[in-house]
């Protein structure tokens, strides 16, 4: 039996969230809003998986140059064969180059490009598809190959802690949101929440924000709402944003579906563990932010199209059984409480025909955008935020 009653002190996040050494603009904003020590570097990429077979193998990069510590960490992965170990590195030596995506990766799914490299489908089960998913929150059959590959160039770059996993040490209110707060208003700024407000726009330029019934006079306003709210963020669209308004509109959403669970004993020793092939493809133990001597495990499910309509129950169960499956100790435990955490629209699609996203710059005077569904290169990740939010500060 389980149950999904959880008492206040247990603490959940809106996702399991994960850094990367590459993350250069969102260290040195943690750095500057004094949080850069709530977070836990590896030496270097190492990820364990359990395949659907059952067998757990775990893929560890050396923290030695590039592209050395591709070679070593996948020659030495017990989960491949030798002809798979080879069509790996093949793939490895072209991000190895400094050239950009071409323009018919653009064009075609990642796993079109995975194919038309070699890559064999267990490949892609236990290897790329876990990767694509976790970067871009979008099936590979569905995602361009150009944003797989930009972030693969960037992970895998000539500094081997560039691939480094930064795993977050407190909650992530305590490493984002709070200390953000802290900043801002020991600055002379205020911070508001609840609080709705409309971008006025008069004679092609800002001229503030209405909250409410309150108007606050404003030369200069960032927007940073999400896409799917960006033509509801003014108190009447300006006919010069009409396109961004539309292309904002058509972005397609992506869900991830969370499902927590609390055991009643330990049951993994890791503090994350992919599960390629499966409807949830990874677990965290919580423990590693939270402490404590009892699992608490988010089991996540990017790009969560097929399941995200599911009941809680029926989540709940999945989640469950997928992880009995793949980790012995679970077997013997009890479950006693879980909670789901739907976002329905947590991130935008990257499909080839997905319509472009806008830049920091508008044709209104005054009026800057950042979030990560603007142009930074990236996908929707908490770096591609960071990047526009630098930029936009940068232009103001």
């Amino acid at each position: 039996d389980w149950s999904s009653d959880v008492c206040s002190s247990d603490l959940v996040d809106t996702g399991q969230h994960i850094l990367m050494g590459c993350y250069a603009e969102t260290l040195h904003f943690l750095d500057r809003i004094g949080t850069k020590d709530r977070v836990r570097w590896q030496t270097g990429l190492r990820a364990s998986m359990v395949d659907r077979r059952g067998h757990f193998s775990t893929l560890s990069l050396p923290p030695v140059p590039s592209p050395l510590h591709f070679l070593g960490g996948v020659l030495a992965w017990d989960a491949l064969s030798g002809s798979e170990k080879l069509s790996v590195l093949r793939i490895g030596s072209m991000l190895s180059s400094s050239s950009s995506a071409a323009a018919r990766e653009d064009t075609i799914s990642v796993r079109r490009w995975l194919e038309d490299n070699g890559q064999a489908p267990r490949l892609c089960e236990l290897f790329w598809e876990p990767l694509a998913l976790a970067a871009l929150n979008q099936s590979i059959d569905q995602a361009a190959a150009s944003h797989f590959i930009r972030v693969l160039q960037r992970v895998f770059a000539p500094d081997p802690a560039a691939a480094a996993l930064v795993l977050p040490a407190v909650p992530l209110d305590e490493l984002y949101a709070e200390p953000s707060r802290r900043y801002v208003e020991a600055r002379g700024g205020e911070v508001r929440t609840h609080s709705p407000g409309k971008i006025v726009v008069n004679g092609g330029r800002v001229s503030g924000v209405r909250v409410r019934d309150e108007f606050i006079a404003a030369p200069l306003v960032i927007s940073t709402v999400p896409w799917f709210g960006f033509a509801g963020a003014f108190e009447a669209l300006p006919p010069s944003l009409a396109t961004v308004a539309r292309d904002a509109s058509a972005l397609a959403s992506l869900p991830i579906v969370t499902v927590n669970l609390w055991c009643d004993r330990v049951v993994m020793d890791e503090p994350l563990i992919g599960l390629p092939g499966r409807n949830f493809q990874w677990v965290f133990d919580r423990r590693a932010i939270l402490g404590g001597g009892v699992s608490h495990l988010s089991l996540i499910s990017s790009g969560a199209e097929t399941i995200v309509s599911m009941t809680n129950d029926a989540l709940t169960e999945m989640a469950w059984q997928e992880l009995r499956e793949a980790l012995p100790a679970a077997r013997l435990a009890r479950l006693r409480k879980a909670v789901v955490v739907r976002e329905k629209r947590s991130t935008f699609s990257l499909a080839p025909d997905a319509p472009p996203r806008p830049g920091t710059r508008t044709p209104i005077e005054g009026l800057l955008l950042a979030g990560d569904w603007i142009e930074t290169g990236l996908p929707a990740t908490i770096e591609s935020a960071v990047i526009s939010g630098h930029r936009a500060a940068g232009r103001a």
